[in-house]
């Protein structure tokens, strides 16, 4: 959301140096006009770097699972580069496939942090999982992954659309493919799974933030497009609805990846696979 504040702002060069701020490493400069925003951004930025190396040193020395410390590494590795794109987007005046990157590595991040506080949980850690036998093609697995997929490529999209590096036509073809994906898992989840909690409180949420988002996309459009065309700055309606719409696809693409997690732990295509899956699992033809 503070990123998205810097560029619904147009405040992305309001600090024309990096690493440094106005000359200086630790000086705090005036919060003033889009000083504020994009000083604000970086701020944030370096808490959540100190918080994501307490997390991968605590991952590293407490998890028995190696898959886990080998996120907590990835985890703070990703967040080195997202500062290394964002220090690019300002040395090089913000060119807009670096700035596309920047946004887009971010998301990921997101995505990778709400993993590791997923399988880091009581539930996932104490409840034995479910698993539901799936006979219909294509499987839910499958079928959550394309979703998920399809959102990270339109967050691309709209990414790149928001920094000039393409025009819109992608972005609004692409929300027909991911609304119709997304739709899809969802009436499969709720047609056939509805007894499995974790497959149904994602495809609800999913739903919910679905419909939000394709609302303040057209909010977005009307505001920053068609509204917007005879305006020298940013209104707050701009800024609102363009924020608000980045936020918002960021929890879509959360949701939809633990959707897809989910699928993967809950359903197996073989009987003889979910006996193997797990002992203690539950079985559900």
């Amino acid at each position: 959301m503070a990123g998205a504040l810097v560029t619904s702002n147009d405040a992305g060069l309001s600090v024309p140096d990096w690493p440094t701020t106005f000359g200086s490493l630790y000086r705090i400069p005036p919060m003033v006009g889009g000083v504020k925003f994009e000083h604000g951004h970086r701020m944030l930025a370096e808490l959540i770097g100190f918080f994501t190396i307490i997390l991968a040193v605590w991952t590293c020395r407490a998890e028995r699972r190696s898959w886990m410390r080998t996120l907590g590494v990835l985890a703070l590795g990703t967040v080195i580069a997202q500062g290394v794109l964002g220090g690019i987007t300002v040395l090089f005046y913000l060119p807009p496939s670096v700035s596309t990157a920047h946004a887009t590595l971010g998301q990921s991040f997101f995505c990778l942090i709400v993993i590791m506080m997923m399988v880091t949980s009581r539930q996932w850690m104490e409840v034995s999982p479910v698993v539901v036998v799936e006979r219909h093609w294509p499987r839910l697995r499958t079928l959550a992954t394309l979703a998920a997929l399809s959102v990270y490529l339109q967050l691309i999209l709209g990414a790149a659309f928001r920094h000039s590096g393409i025009k819109l036509l992608p972005h609004l073809v692409s929300a027909v493919v991911v609304t119709v994906l997304l739709l899809w898992t969802i009436v499969r989840i709720l047609a056939e799974h509805s007894s499995v909690a974790q497959l149904m409180r994602p495809a609800r949420t999913l739903l919910v933030l679905l419909f939000i988002q394709l609302g303040l996309g057209f909010a977005a459009y009307l505001t920053r497009v068609q509204w917007g065309k005879e305006t020298p700055q940013p209104t707050l309606s701009m800024v609102l609805a363009t924020v608000a719409h980045v936020a918002v696809g960021a929890l879509v693409l959360a949701t939809s990846v633990v959707l897809a997690v989910q699928a993967y732990r809950h359903t197996s295509p073989q009987t003889e696979t979910v006996m193997g899956h797990a002992a203690s699992s539950k079985v559900v033809a």
